[in-house]
């Protein structure tokens, strides 16, 4: 069961292969964190299949599902990517990227058979796939005066909250990660201790 501050993604790398009709599509699913990640996978993928028709992906991002590409590489609109991505909608996952290399066995399949196709490729790559639920976390910075280190520790270690960064001096930050279902909480915490800055920086 999902809750509101979870998300289904794979934890490794897969592949799987679908044949039809002489042509073979091979899909290969990433996990991701970010869009900078994708133009080396795909440049990878090109110098090892040099001699595939097309090259077709579709991706989901961030922890809210929000952000999503799709390319269909030179087939009929619609009947590579889309696919692809709604592979990965229906399995409710995301920060994944999937590319399906296509080599072309000299019959055109339709569209149909290429929507077909390009599902099922992507389909067999997932079967393989470990998928873990993750939490949704928000990163937040904390300022404090040194004098107060044990007060703050003591809600960082009583409340199980990972630190990101710290830096400890006359005045010392941290950031520190929570789960956003328990940010409300360890937020009334740290605001109960006098003269702390809190911001918040990052979903994670």
């Amino acid at each position: 069961m999902l809750f509101d501050d979870t998300y289904l993604t794979i934890t490794a790398a897969c592949e799987g292969t679908f044949k039809d009709r002489g042509s073979k599509f091979i899909a290969f699913a990433y996990p991701i964190k970010s869009e900078a990640e994708v133009k080396p996978i795909l440049a990878r993928l090109k110098a090892e299949h040099t001699k595939a028709n097309h090259q077709c992906f579709a991706l989901r991002l961030t922890p809210d599902r929000s952000v999503f590409r799709i390319n269909d590489d030179g087939e009929p609109s619609g009947t590579a990517g889309r696919p692809i991505l709604n592979t990965l909608l229906s399995k409710n996952l995301t920060n994944v990227l999937v590319v399906v290399v296509r080599y072309f066995g000299g019959t055109l399949l339709g569209v149909p058979g290429l929507i077909n196709a390009y599902r099922s490729a992507t389909e067999e790559a997932l079967k393989s796939a470990k998928i873990a639920e993750k939490n949704i976390n928000d990163v937040y910075g904390i300022r404090f005066d040194y004098s107060q280190m044990n007060d703050v520790m003591r809600i960082v270690k009583n409340e199980n909250l990972a630190i990101i960064h710290q830096q400890f001096d006359a005045v010392c930050e941290i950031s520190v990660e929570v789960r956003k279902s328990l940010t409300e909480r360890a937020l009334t915490l740290f605001n109960g201790l006098q003269g702390i800055k809190i911001s918040w920086l990052y979903t994670a």
